[in-house]
């Protein structure tokens, strides 16, 4: 039978409540309370472009700048702060004991020093213990959504995957986890290098342990 994981009861937060990585106080926010938040920000938004000299009110292509990004932070870009976790249903191994890999995930974040994108690929691997469930896979790709969409650094943001996956496959005999990704920061400000990717990853159990799981694992990464 298939059975529906108790995200709320689990601890899979690694940072303080509040801070840009982690959750909202007061998590899941109602739709209400994210309209007061939206409106907040829009006012505080438009005050920094006042602070910038931007005449965005009487700029056409600007005057509602301050509600849309307001409205993204919100909706989109942050999402993982303010929400609920996502709903995980997991099944049976029936007896598999092999690794169960998911690749190319497709990774939206942004870093928490300059609220510049980080865009990159995830890669996710796990072994079923002998009694252990199996993720439905769509719901591997919410794991990744759910962290992603927040303040983020990807180092920190690749552990928080992976102990989400540890703890969701309870008697695992292995997690894996690599994130490639580029950083905006990393491009447009500073250095100013473009094409430049970090790789950061979290193997346990037999990833780790055993050169030949890591070396399937990673013979897997190539294929993307």
């Amino acid at each position: 039978n298939s059975y529906e994981v108790n995200m709320k009861k689990l601890n899979l937060e690694l940072v303080k409540a509040g801070f840009a990585n982690g959750v909202a106080d007061g998590r899941p926010l109602t739709e209400d309370e994210k309209r007061i938040m939206i409106a907040n920000a829009e006012i505080a938004f438009g005050n920094f472009l006042d602070a910038l000299k931007v005449n965005w009110r009487e700029d056409p292509n600007s005057d509602k700048t301050p509600y849309r990004v307001a409205k993204a932070y919100v909706n989109d870009l942050w999402a993982g702060r303010y929400e609920a976790p996502p709903s995980i249903t997991t099944f049976p191994s029936d007896g598999y004991d092999g690794m169960v890999f998911e690749g190319g995930i497709p990774l939206t974040s942004m870093c928490s020093h300059h609220h510049q994108t980080i865009m990159g690929k995830v890669h996710v691997a796990y072994i079923p213990g002998k009694d252990s469930q199996v993720i439905g896979l769509s719901k591997l790709n919410r794991l990744v959504e759910h962290f992603g969409r927040r303040g983020a650094i990807q180092e920190q943001l690749t552990v928080a995957i992976h102990n989400a996956m540890d703890t969701i496959i309870s008697d695992n005999a292995g997690v894996a986890v690599m994130i490639d990704a580029t950083h905006n920061c990393v491009q447009c400000r500073g250095v100013k290098h473009g094409g430049a990717s970090m790789k950061t990853s979290k193997l346990t159990g037999a990833f780790k342990d055993d050169a030949a799981t890591r070396n399937e694992y990673y013979e897997f990464v190539r294929g993307y």
